[in-house]
């Protein structure tokens, strides 16, 4: 007998919008609505909207809640203050990465962590196995539902359905209990894609009716609904790690290049620390970089790649053709002596070993005004 799938609050109205679901990760979510490549592009050109409520919530509490987060997280919670979002991930004690997530700060005492949908449950065990008995851990992922408007018009799209003037939030800053289209929701100024936009936290009951007043308010802007597909090829384009192929517990973030949510000076110990200040002083064996490939084939998760005597060096941990630049694209986890800008490199795609090259990350940044 097949498992049931989990399924968000925004379900009952896939059908109607023609969406095609899959399972992802226990969850039966939809993978397109049009087309990935229609909505991909409509998110770089305009704007699309994401069902993203299969994330994770966690609220973290207590007298503790701060020095209890700093010990978890690579990133330092310093840079926080309430309404700023932080990026950051939480490693193993070998400095292989556990998971991912954006970090908000509503008060001194209180975080919402935001977790990967299929991490949920393994980091809310982790952190309680963790707090101290000042902290209190609290999974709210059943109770939150997550829409996320992204691309060049996602802006004056939600600014027409509400009366709080969102240019004064800033990228990863966020506002609690602003009212869109009569709907209190924590808006926040971040996203998945590369693009400008915003994601709205709001109740289960709320989501139905925030994602079809969002759809009637961007009609005319040319506000799509949008899949994991395009979430995927657009995460990809701006090299935005996933975690599983970019990013694992094999894996630490030093190796990803997420150097910059690794605060090894900061004034507190964290888990996994001593295994990258180990790792920066001995120097990474492999890191990921972008490749370009110059024969005719796309590189897909899993890959060999192999150097020019045909040794191989590492692997694809993600690749598509890049709607975008119609290029056969990748990201690669390889021996680090490879990862020259310009370097040749060989990629077996089924009985064939093609010809690729590294180029710099992200391929893709947009154009900030």
């Amino acid at each position: 007998m097949s498992k049931e799938l989990k399924r968000t609050p925004l379900y009952p109205l896939y059908t109607r919008y023609g969406a095609k679901t899959v399972d992802f990760g226990g969850w039966e979510l939809p993978v397109q609505f049009s087309s990935i490549k229609e909505e991909h592009r409509t998110v770089r050109e305009k704007a699309g909207l994401f069902d993203v409520s299969h994330m994770g919530e966690v609220e973290v509490t207590g007298e503790g809640a701060f020095p209890f987060l700093q010990y978890i997280v690579t990133n330092d919670l310093e840079r926080l203050k309430p309404g700023k979002v932080l990026y950051t991930p939480i490693c193993n004690e070998k400095g292989g990465v556990k998971d991912d997530f954006l970090i908000y700060q509503l008060k001194a005492s209180h975080y919402l962590l935001v977790p990967n949908a299929a991490n949920a449950e393994k980091v809310v065990r982790w952190l309680r196995e963790q707090a101290p008995d000042d902290v209190t851990i609290a999974d709210r992922s059943a109770t939150y539902a997550l829409l996320a408007v992204q691309g060049p018009l996602a802006a004056s799209i939600i600014q027409t359905m509400t009366e709080t003037d969102i240019q004064d939030i800033p990228f990863f800053r966020f506002q609690e209990k602003v009212v869109v289209a009569g709907i209190e929701v924590l808006l926040s100024r971040t996203g998945y894609t590369g693009e400008d936009g915003f994601e709205m936290y709001t109740s289960h009951e709320n989501a139905p009716l925030l994602w079809e007043e969002l759809l009637e308010a961007g009609k005319t802007k040319g506000l799509l609904p949008c899949g994991l597909g395009a979430r995927d090829t657009l995460r990809f384009e701006a090299c935005l790690p996933l975690y599983g192929q970019e990013i694992s517990e094999s894996i630490s973030p030093l190796e990803a290049g997420l150097t910059f949510a690794v605060r090894l000076k900061k004034n507190s110990d964290f888990i996994g620390k001593s295994a990258l200040i180990e790792q920066k002083k001995t120097g990474l064996s492999r890191k990921i970089c972008g490749i370009e490939m110059m024969d005719k084939g796309i590189p897909r998760t899993g890959y060999d790649v192999l150097n020019e005597d045909g040794k191989r060096i590492g692997l694809i941990t993600s690749g598509t053709q890049s709607p975008t630049f119609q290029k056969n694209m990748g990201l690669a986890l390889i021996e680090t002596p490879y990862t020259e800008k310009g370097s040749t490199l060989y990629v077996r795609i089924r009985k064939k070993t093609l010809k690729a090259v590294v180029v710099p990350m992200p391929f893709y940044m947009r154009e900030r005004g």
